[in-house]
């Protein structure tokens, strides 16, 4: 059995797609599975991996399913992975060559069951670092206390001990196609530390059509995936005030564009939530005139 499975979620994203390949094949250490699952698409994905599997260079499984949202491809990808550990490199993305050989080389020195996995760095395309480097003097944090209490900017690349991501499933909304993906890494978060490496695992390339460039319209479609999210993060056992009024905010807001009245009765902060209201009725406002042709 290899240790790692690297997965990719991909929907219609055959034209880029090859690059994430090309990186795959020139890795140092071929201890991974590549899994690709393939969120309903209707281009030439299918043909395209055959082709790949054929050439045998890599192992390669691949996932057909009806389009879920991203979330539901990473919900397919846990339950279809086996290896000890997973990782995430999105279809437009790709690894320096060394990145597996630096993953399993820590693991193997210093991964135990008291860890739910590894934190390293995401780069551009032109080599630079996205966001911030990880403190030094660290060896170990969760994700959350890295973002909210040592002040780490930027996407992070998150390799994950394959039993708890089983954990934690994200929600299926009827008619709607996404739920933050960061809702499973703080509920590992609640009992586990993660080891840190200021490696660069991923590099990036934010595409026109990827998520992280359609946030607001994804706010006004998925209104029930957000409130889920902002209501499971107002209730983790760690957090500031200041970052569960955010929440609630954005609860309020979330609500309100599928007209859920009971929000107020539903929260698991009510008063929180009470004071954030006319902010979050603003918030409601401006996403609602920012995507009106959503």
């Amino acid at each position: 059995m290899k240790k790692l499975t690297i997965f990719t979620p991909t929907y219609n994203r055959a034209y880029c797609l090859n690059n994430c390949y090309q990186s795959l094949i020139r890795q140092t250490c071929h201890d991974f599975i590549w899994l690709i699952v393939d969120d309903g698409s209707t281009d030439n994905t299918k043909s395209l991996v055959n082709k790949w599997k054929k050439e045998n260079l890599i192992e390669i499984l691949y996932h057909y399913q009806e389009n879920q949202g991203m979330h539901g491809a990473h919900n397919t990808a846990y339950e279809l992975i086996q290896t000890e550990l997973n990782v995430c490199i999105d279809s437009d993305d790709y690894m320096p060559k060394q990145a597996v050989e630096k993953i399993i080389t820590m693991w193997n020195e210093y991964g135990n069951e008291r860890v739910s996995g590894i934190i390293g760095l995401d780069c551009y395309t032109n080599g630079k670092i996205i966001g911030s480097k990880i403190p030094e003097d660290l060896e170990c944090s969760t994700l959350f206390d890295l973002y909210y209490k040592y002040g780490v900017t930027g996407d992070k690349k998150l390799v994950y001990r394959t039993e708890l991501t089983k954990l934690y499933p994200y929600p299926l909304f009827q008619g709607e196609k996404y739920v933050g993906l960061a809702y499973k890494y703080y509920m590992i978060d609640q009992n586990y530390k993660m080891l840190l490496m200021n490696e660069f695992l991923c590099c990036v390339e934010y595409l026109p059509d990827g998520s992280s460039l359609n946030m607001l319209n994804q706010y006004r479609r998925n209104p029930r995936g957000f409130s889920f999210y902002r209501k499971e993060l107002m209730k983790l056992s760690f957090g500031s005030r200041a970052f569960k009024f955010k929440q609630a905010i954005h609860y309020v807001s979330s609500n309100l564009m599928f007209k859920n009245w009971r929000f107020l009765a539903d929260s698991p902060h009510k008063g929180l939530t009470a004071l954030a209201s006319p902010i979050g009725f603003l918030v409601f406002l401006y996403i609602t005139a920012k995507t009106r042709t959503a």
